[in-house]
């Protein structure tokens, strides 16, 4: 069974142990940004959104207008495949970003992407897009941390400098 609207969600959350939700987004970088709302709060998240403050995310707000919701994607709904030792699971739900008046926020990137791919189709034009993964390896957990991979960067201390020609 898919689930994908608040009804279904709010009793799998019931259901399931469900008692900490991720509100995902992210800032302009592509950076995953955060906060957990509780299980009590998801009805609330669904119908009003859950505020936050834009200035403290890079490139959202200034601080005189820093006011921002996040408003859950029911589509993204998914429980985490971890359970702390008490027991209560956590899941996650992309949000949209919006202004409390109303309305999309203009810098959120995800409906920054809605409004280009519905112009892509609007010219006939079908876009696929996902994510790119980065990741590092690690020599061991001990300190100093030494990777194995500087992912085509090398880091400015092992450098060597460039001769003059």
């Amino acid at each position: 069974m898919e689930i994908s609207n608040k009804e279904q969600i709010l009793r799998h959350v019931k259901e399931n142990d469900v008692k900490f939700i991720r509100l995902w987004f992210t800032d302009i970088l592509g950076f995953l940004k955060s906060f957990a709302i509780t299980d009590t709060q998801l009805e609330s998240a669904f119908d009003e959104g859950m505020g936050f403050d834009g200035s403290s995310i890079q490139g959202y707000a200034r601080i005189d207008e820093s006011d921002m919701i996040a408003k859950p994607d029911p589509s993204t709904f998914t429980i985490l495949p971890w359970r702390p030792n008490d027991g209560a699971r956590v899941a996650k739900m992309f949000c949209d970003i919006m202004k409390p008046g109303g309305g999309h926020y203009e810098g959120d990137p995800r409906w920054i992407l809605k409004r280009n791919l519905q112009k892509a189709k609007e010219m006939g034009y079908e876009m696929f897009v996902g994510p790119e993964l980065e990741y590092f390896y690690f020599e061991d957990s001990k300190k100093p941390v030494k990777t194995l991979d500087y992912g085509g960067y090398k880091p400015l201390r092992s450098r060597k400098p460039h001769k003059s020609c």
